[in-house]
């Protein structure tokens, strides 16, 4: 039992770390959930986090929520999901209620605003690395790069809602496998009929 609570929480402390020390959104969590889930605690694998990532984008919530159930599940099972959950969303909770009244007054403060702004480039940098580093494990051949250059085409240029391009992307993807597997089949067939 103490090794199970243990468990528990260690789980729920690497998510209000997780939480507490990122700034910009779910995804620029990616960088930091790499680094503590990944390579210091080694509970998933960078293959698990990119689709952990893609399942959170296309489901409703947060996507850092999201994550974190996911990963919490997995480690723990049910109640790990919950308190996963429950970890990542503790600092911004306790943040929010603390400045809650403050936070319409910060556009008086050009110190608060040009810090702000130092937060938002640290967050496109993070970005850009995780952009990186995943698109080598996620872009395998030219197909791949085609289909990622016409995503961002039309969500960048054409204003298209990301929720189509995961959508398309999960239909083309679906009938791509099951013509994949259906090919395979006719080639085993014909070998096994010679």
């Amino acid at each position: 039992m103490k090794n199970k609570l243990k468990q528990f929480l260690e789980l729920y402390f690497a998510f209000v770390k997780i939480g507490a020390f990122t700034f910009g959104g779910g995804l620029a969590m990616m960088p930091i959930m790499q680094r503590e889930l990944i390579e210091k605690r080694g509970w998933i694998t960078e293959e698990e986090l990119i689709d952990y990532f893609a399942i959170g984008q296309s489901t409703p919530g947060i996507i850092a929520v999201n994550v974190a159930t996911f990963v919490g599940y997995k480690k723990l099972g049910w109640l790990g999901g919950i308190i996963g959950t429950i970890g990542v969303v503790t600092p911004s909770w306790v943040i929010i209620m603390l400045l809650a009244g403050a936070i319409s007054s910060v556009d008086k403060y050009p110190v608060a605003q040009k810090a702000l702004k130092g937060i938002n480039v640290a967050v496109a940098a993070l970005l850009t690395s995780v952009i990186v580093k995943f698109s080598k494990k996620t872009i395998k051949n030219i197909w791949n790069a085609l289909f990622m250059l016409l995503a961002f085409a039309l969500i960048y240029f054409f204003k298209v809602q990301s929720v189509w391009i995961i959508l398309a992307s999960l239909i083309i993807g679906s009938l791509l496998t099951l013509y994949r597997q259906k090919k395979q089949k006719t080639s085993v067939s014909q070998k096994e009929g010679e």
